[in-house]
């Protein structure tokens, strides 16, 4: 009897911190292993944001609170256009790499479990390789191939080079969130009538939006901000806005009006990803990262 009752007593400690929501790990409060992730946000993350800031609203001769720096880019047409461009240049990126991610990743999800493997690491490992060198890459091929550096050819040079760099990230959501998905429900649709393509429009592209979501902003957020695969594979005519606020950082007076344009273009992306959690509705299935 007393030793079922010290057996029954033992588990009292472990019950109250479960009460309390304190759960440790030999003594250590779980939240603790919280603290290194933090420190390294804070470090990389919140305090070049907070010197981004300063600079964005100070002068670069007075240190001086002011406005011009935003001032600067909204009386600017010409930073207008670019970031227009850069807009138009990252959707027609994205829309691409869905176009053909989609269907590769249809086809991925069903493949013989012995095939799957192989076949995404085929398409996943261009993404362990530098992203400059698969543009270096891209621009050798491209010179093999004597597609002009000049007008409307040059635009078609960058473009090819962002969907390239860029496709495994749209692939891999997809991929996730179509293995994941629940084959009775596509069984079910077609077993009631409906078509093979009523049910990818009615069931399967519906469950799979979280991976949609998450892919696009994977594809369009870099997008418009990157400026090396333009400084490799196009020219002025194709700068973006990353190429402008790279401009103006390496100025010695213009950190400033660098970090102004940053925040513009920080806000953007900040808008489209609230955009994509409205979407979304704030579901996390398979392979979102919302």
């Amino acid at each position: 009897m007393n030793d079922n009752v010290s057996v029954a007593a033992a588990p009292e400690p472990n019950g109250a911190n479960r009460k309390t929501g304190k759960r440790k790990i030999r003594g250590v409060k779980r939240s603790a292993f919280a603290f290194p992730y933090l420190a390294l946000s804070i470090i990389f993350v919140v305090a070049p944001l907070v010197i981004m800031l300063y600079y964005a609203f100070t002068d670069s001769a007075t240190g001086e609170f002011t406005g011009k720096n935003f001032a600067m880019f909204f009386n600017s047409a010409s930073a207008w256009m670019t970031l227009g461009k850069s807009l138009l240049t990252a959707l027609v990126t994205t829309v691409i790499c869905f176009l053909l991610a989609y269907p590769l990743a249809l086809a991925l999800s069903s493949s013989a479990l012995n095939k799957k493997f192989i076949l995404v690491m085929l398409f996943i490992l261009p993404m362990w390789i530098n992203s400059l060198l698969r543009t270096y890459a891209i621009k050798i091929v491209l010179s093999i191939l004597n597609v002009p550096e000049t007008g409307f050819a040059v635009w078609v040079r960058v473009t090819v080079g962002m969907v390239y760099d860029f496709f495994p990230f749209m692939l891999m959501p997809l991929y996730s969130v179509l293995a994941g998905m629940d084959r009775s429900l596509a069984e079910a649709s077609q077993d009631l009538g409906a078509s093979p393509v009523k049910t990818l429009f009615k069931v399967t592209l519906p469950l799979s939006l979280p991976g949609i979501v998450s892919g696009i902003l994977m594809v369009f957020m870099p997008t418009v901000s990157t400026f090396a695969i333009v400084d490799i594979l196009g020219n002025t005519d194709t700068y973006m806005f990353g190429n402008i606020i790279n401009q103006w950082f390496n100025s010695s007076s213009g950190w400033n009006i660098g970090s102004a344009y940053s925040f513009i273009l920080l806000v953007i992306i900040a808008v489209t990803v609230l955009i994509a959690n409205l979407i979304t509705k704030g579901k996390t299935e398979v392979g979102g990262v919302l």
